[in-house]
């Protein structure tokens, strides 16, 4: 009977029914046709205690700090920034977007975010200067996915509360992993640059370095706020978050400011975001729970005992399930269905938490500029005008790029654990 379940989930999601909604009815139903109806009583006690969960409360905060700065000015100082910075390389305009990507995602820590600031602004100019559309917003959602892995960010605040990982040692793990991905994309855009004889900006045209520096300075101090004030314990996840919204606020004052309107905008913008990743993480306990009543994270691991992969082996077959499960299902809700059930079984195969929160991490945010989903790709295809499978051919050699990135990561450890180790943060 339990093939009931996945043909429901499929005719929820036909009716247009919310997500949360659909994983919520399927999690009902799969305790009804696997003889667990008694438990369903004590189902509100283990979805309070899923979300009660102190690092969860840096989310909607992060997120609201975010929406602030995008909304305060932010977007042009840091992107005179990064013209003053390597404009004057071949193929300027697209090392541009990806150093402000690198920016932004000290800001904002959502790829979708970043992906839709940066359409708006820098792909017309690449358009101006003669580049494709297609390369423009190629490139611009592939550098999007920075955003997700350096701190802040919102999923490794998840990663963290889920799997009870230390979210300040994740924050400080993902900065090297999301530098050597801007360099593995820097390295496709110069490619790009020799093969198709892209541009380069002209002596004249970008800002003079000093003045840039001091204009993006405000913003640039948001992300030293966060990561100093949690790696010298003045202040957890939680407090950093709180001081960062503050900032956000002075910070867009130096800038253009913000109306009334704007404050509200990012007001309910953040509650709208937050409810929804809450609302699937209720959904999700729901499934949690019967998991564990029918063992499965057990039975997985006795699998992979009996199939002999051992601990390199099960790390390739879970990053190409996460990979594939990526590119159908949103991030978040990815991580609430999976992790619970892989996780355990790669933490008793000797996996780090840390390591393996960044690699899961990166990997899920891959599947936002691969088809058939491809969050950050339709946004930047919404916000161009290009059309969604000629961005997403477009996109191929930096996806393979980041899928290189990624093989890294799995096999040297030590990319993720070197900087928490320095600072104390994790043993």
């Amino acid at each position: 009977m339990i093939w009931v379940v996945p043909i429901a989930a499929i005719l929820f999601l036909g009716s247009g029914l919310a997500l949360a909604y659909v994983i919520g009815g399927s999690a009902v139903l799969a305790f009804i046709v696997s003889d667990n109806t008694r438990y369903l009583a004590v189902l509100p006690q283990k979805v309070f205690s899923n979300i009660s969960v102190f690092s969860l409360l840096a989310m909607p905060l992060f997120i609201l700090a975010g929406e602030v700065m995008n909304r305060g000015g932010v977007t042009k100082a840091l992107i005179d920034l990064s013209m003053a910075l390597v404009g004057r390389l071949r193929g300027g305009l697209g090392h541009v977007n990806i150093l402000t990507s690198v920016f932004f995602a000290g800001i904002s820590g959502s790829a979708v975010a970043d992906a839709a600031a940066l359409s708006n602004t820098l792909v017309p100019a690449m358009r101006e200067r003669g580049y494709s559309a297609a390369y423009a917003g190629a490139i611009t959602a592939a550098s999007s996915i920075i955003g997700p892995i350096v701190p802040p960010s919102i999923i490794l605040i998840f990663y963290g509360a889920v799997m009870q990982t230390s979210v300040a040692a994740l924050f400080v793990a993902g900065i090297l992993p999301g530098l050597v991905l801007a360099c593995a994309l820097f390295a496709v855009n110069a490619w790009y640059a020799w093969r198709e004889d892209h541009p380069r900006v002209e002596k004249g045209e970008s800002p003079p370095l000093g003045m840039s520096i001091f204009r993006a300075l405000p913003a640039l101090l948001l992300p030293m706020i966060i990561v100093g004030g949690i790696v010298f314990g003045w202040m957890t996840p939680t407090e950093a978050a709180a001081v960062a919204v503050i900032a956000a606020a002075l910070v867009a004052r130096f800038y253009e400011g913000l109306s009334l309107d704007d404050i509200w905008q990012s007001l309910s913008r953040s509650a709208i975001l937050t409810g929804s990743i809450f609302m699937i993480l209720c959904a999700v306990a729901a499934f949690g729970h019967l998991a564990a009543l029918e063992r499965i994270p057990q039975a997985i691991a006795m699998l992979v005992t009996d199939l002999g992969l051992g601990p390199v082996g099960f790390m390739i077959l879970l990053n190409v399930i996460l990979i594939i499960a990526g590119m159908i299902l949103d991030v978040t809700v990815a991580l609430a269905l999976l992790i619970p059930l892989l996780a355990p079984v790669a933490l008793a195969n000797g996996a780090d938490p840390v390591h393996l929160g960044i690699v899961i991490c990166f990997n899920l945010t891959i599947g936002l500029v691969s088809p058939p989903l491809g969050g950050s790709l339709m946004i930047v295809s919404t916000v161009t005008g290009v059309r969604y499978w000629e961005l997403a051919r477009k996109v191929v050699p930096f996806v393979l790029a980041e899928i290189g990135v990624l093989a890294i990561l799995v096999a040297v450890p030590e990319i993720s654990l070197m900087l928490p180790r320095m600072m104390g943060l994790w043993n």
